[in-house]
């Protein structure tokens, strides 16, 4: 296990090095930076020995001497200052510049992943990797740049110095200081498992809430408060037993490594007396030797701190590139053409299709549609209408046979001509936060402001959006914010009569409006679909009356085909669910 997290933290490491190269140029300066930084730190104990040498005499101080090395000392604090300025800005413009690279990436992978993994995956999971883990590698990346480089200088650094003041005791302090990381690496080990617990929990939580917050009303409507309460404390408990382990682990290793330093500081301190009664170092030089045994430690100190820090970065930077590795969508073949000119017919030749592949749903499907023909597709609950509206739009691909448009197999033809030839007005509606005039315009930018409202008028919205305190400009939450569910599916009709195609999927689409609204749109919708090829998912099944044909599905199978006429005289499935929805109450 610790093997395959050590080469699991090799990979990780080698990804963000990846990230880093396009700044190499900006690494190595601050690199210089950080070298400048550290030389005049570690100058200022030379100077300050050689001013305790020179006031240690009694009553034989030489203050010459004394104000050279005074303002030797002031120029190089004044030059360390402005180094670690320049090095402290560029580390964080790093830093900021890789996660801002590493948020777009996963952004737009995100806009490319098949929808079976969005399927697959809560929201608020989805939510955290992009928005709390990246951010927690942002934090660790930051620590590695703005202490790890300096602090390997000033290690190296420090030895230089140290021995060229005395060899041997320099070789004490090198030769106990890999106790310390042998402290750190182990405790370390330690707060990977607990971090990559955190991130993982954290992501579940976030899930949870996004999903409770969403369906709020539904969560009180059947008293699940308790039991979201319940489920939440369980998730938040087990986030904070590994939240408090990976600190505990965390923790213990400054001052873990701390006492070891503090011991090596003192065996110096001895060692160094006794080379002084000795002859071996002035006093001077004893005083910079301490200092330097003191910084030398130091960074060793802040090197765990960011070790730790690192842990649970590389923790949630591995979440972020397991997202990041994730299949996107099977590009277009090469050389794909676009759908031009699109007439309108669709052909459906023995389809298979099915989520998982032990669940069969739909099997050996057939359907001819001519341009212009209204196809209403009826049947129970999961018997596959909602499938065939992903698999006409290609969210899914067929696993079995084919499906063509003006006889071009879709797959042989690139997905965004595909989409702009269809209209889509779902059960679910979508708005996003800005105006109501966006919204419409949502599918075509360029419209104007006659289109739009020419568009609202049809789609029976204008007179409730003029009644709007800003009219078009009303800007609205996420979602809709206030607008009522009826309201929003009629601004979503809208957004579709703006940019007419010439195929059409309606999928419930009046599902959440009112009877007489209902009666206003379905005319709106006579005059949309006329010429054009339709698709029309409904359970109520005065909605599709008109229809040319109607499809009757049953677990993935077409059992009933014909007009609304021809299915009631059949006296089959239909007419048992058209019976039963118009049946008088007895």
């Amino acid at each position: 296990m610790r093997n395959k997290n050590s080469r699991n933290n090799r990979e990780v490491m080698k990804r963000i090095l990846g990230c880093i190269r396009p700044y190499w140029f900006l690494v190595l300066l601050s690199l210089l930076l950080a070298v400048i930084t550290v030389v005049l730190t570690l100058y200022i104990p030379i100077l300050t020995g050689q001013a305790v040498d020179l006031i240690v005499g009694k009553g034989d101080v030489n203050f010459t001497g004394l104000l050279a090395v005074i303002r030797n000392i002031a120029v190089a604090i004044a030059g360390t200052a402005v180094a670690q300025w320049f090095m402290n800005h560029i580390n964080n413009k790093i830093t900021y510049h890789i996660v801002q690279d590493l948020r777009t990436r996963t952004f737009h992978h995100l806009q490319v992943l098949p929808l079976s993994y969005i399927d697959a995956h809560p929201a608020g999971d989805l939510i955290s990797r992009v928005i709390t883990d990246i951010e927690q590698f942002s934090d660790g990346l930051l620590m590695g740049f703005t202490q790890l480089f300096t602090g390997v200088i000033t290690i190296v650094g420090t030895i230089l110095f140290m021995l060229s003041i005395n060899l041997w005791i320099t070789l004490v302090v090198v030769c106990l200081s890999p106790l310390s990381f042998f402290i750190a690496g182990f405790i370390s080990k330690k707060t990977f498992t607990m971090f990559k617990k955190q991130s993982e929990t954290r992501g579940e939580l976030t899930g949870l809430t996004d999903e409770m917050l969403g369906n709020l009303k539904v969560v009180q409507a059947f008293g699940h408060q308790e039991k979201a309460q319940e489920e939440f404390e369980e998730i938040n408990s087990r986030l904070a037993e590994y939240s408090l382990k990976a600190t505990f682990f965390s923790s213990i290793t400054n001052p873990a490594t701390r006492f070891m330093y503090a011991a090596i500081y003192a065996g110096v301190t001895i060692a160094g007396c006794f080379t002084v009664i000795g002859g071996g170092l002035t006093i001077g030089q004893l005083t910079s030797f301490l200092s330097y045994t003191n910084q030398y430690t130091k960074p060793f100190n802040e090197i765990t701190g960011v070790i730790t820090e690192l842990q649970n970065s590389l923790a949630s930077a591995a979440r972020v590139f397991q997202l990041l590795d994730e299949p996107a969508l099977l590009k277009d073949v090469p050389g794909a053409p676009a759908l031009e000119n699109v007439q309108g017919k669709v052909s459906l030749n023995q389809v298979y299709f099915s989520y998982l592949p032990e669940v069969r749903l739909i099997e050996d499907f057939n359907l001819d549609v001519c341009p212009g023909q209204r196809i209403a597709i009826v049947g129970p609950t999961g018997c596959g209408k909602t499938t065939v509206i992903n698999l006409l739009m290609r969210f899914y691909d067929v696993t079995g046979g084919s499906i063509s448009v003006d006889g071009c197999d879709i797959r042989e033809v690139t997905r965004e001509s595909l989409r702009t030839n269809y209209g889509m007005v779902l059960q679910e509606t979508w708005l996003k936060s800005g105006t109501i005039r966006e919204n419409i315009a949502y599918g075509s930018p360029d419209a104007s402001e006659e289109e739009i409202i020419q568009a609202a008028r049809e789609a029976h919205a204008h007179s409730f959006i003029m009644r709007m305190p800003d009219g078009y400009d009303t800007v609205i939450g996420e979602d809709g914010g206030s607008l009522s569910q009826g309201q929003k599916q009629l601004l979503c009709i809208a957004r579709v009569m703006l940019n007419l195609p010439p195929m059409l999927i309606l999928d419930e689409a009046t599902s959440s409006i009112d009877t007489m609204t209902e009666i206003r749109i379905q005319k709106a919708f006579a005059k949309m679909m006329k010429g054009r090829t339709s698709f029309i998912v409904a359970h109520r099944l005065s909605t599709i009356r008109e229809s040319d044909v109607i499809l009757v599905m049953k677990d993935g199978h077409i059992i009933e085909q014909g007009t609304h006429e021809s299915l009631l005289e059949k006296g089959g499935f239909y007419a048992e669910l058209y019976n039963s929805q118009f049946a008088p109450a007895g």
